[in-house]
């Protein structure tokens, strides 16, 4: 495994661009807890796992305050792929999404975090960003010309089948992620290529 390709919504973080309304945009802990203006005393809404961001006490939500969040699975492997990068193994990570609002996930990548702090936009070389309504078997054609890394050396995580079914005909390792990208996909990979 020397590529490891990520699909965006709902397999690293959720809910998906198109579900939210507007663009997504940071706010306060207390203010998502409802703390500055709440009278009851019902308990404050809790923090959803996967909702820090590059600022502390801010996350990320939608214009009705409905947080978006990183899959705790995907917070893991791209936390565990930079550690292997600085231990000098030869990976790589990318991303193939047809999302709809890219402008919006490139905002997303830039606040939302790993689990070991790294921003996601920084987990990705920013070359092998690969985000348009293409079928995703092009997207892989294309990171196969910038990477010159050979298709049995890529893995793929998505949501989607069809998405799994066109890349994996190309010969990458791919891996459907319904409810959103988990240890165990990413465990699995590392199996499958002796890398545990």
């Amino acid at each position: 495994m020397q590529l490891v390709v990520f699909d965006l919504d709902y397999t690293i973080w959720q809910p998906e661009m198109y579900q939210i309304d507007g663009p997504p945009k940071l706010i306060s802990v207390d203010e998502f807890q409802g703390k500055q203006k709440r009278k009851s005393r019902a308990p404050p809404r809790s923090l959803p796992f996967g909702a820090t961001t590059i600022h502390q006490n801010k996350i990320a939500t939608d214009r009705r305050g409905i947080p978006i969040t990183v899959f705790d699975g995907a917070s893991h492997a791209l936390s565990d792929i930079n550690r292997m990068k600085k231990e000098d193994w030869p990976l790589q990570a990318a991303i193939s999404s047809r999302t709809d609002e890219p402008g919006w996930a490139f905002q997303l990548m830039k606040w939302l975090v790993a689990s070991d702090g790294t921003p996601l936009s920084k987990c990705f070389d920013e070359n092998l960003i690969e985000i348009s309504y293409m079928d995703k078997s092009k997207h892989f054609e294309s990171l196969n010309r910038k990477t010159g890394i050979p298709f049995e050396q890529m893995v793929f995580f998505d949501n989607e089948y069809w998405n799994i079914q066109s890349v994996s005909s190309l010969g990458v390792k791919c891996y459907h992620t319904p409810d959103g990208m988990t240890k165990e996909a990413w465990v699995q990979a590392l199996e499958d290529f002796g890398m545990m």
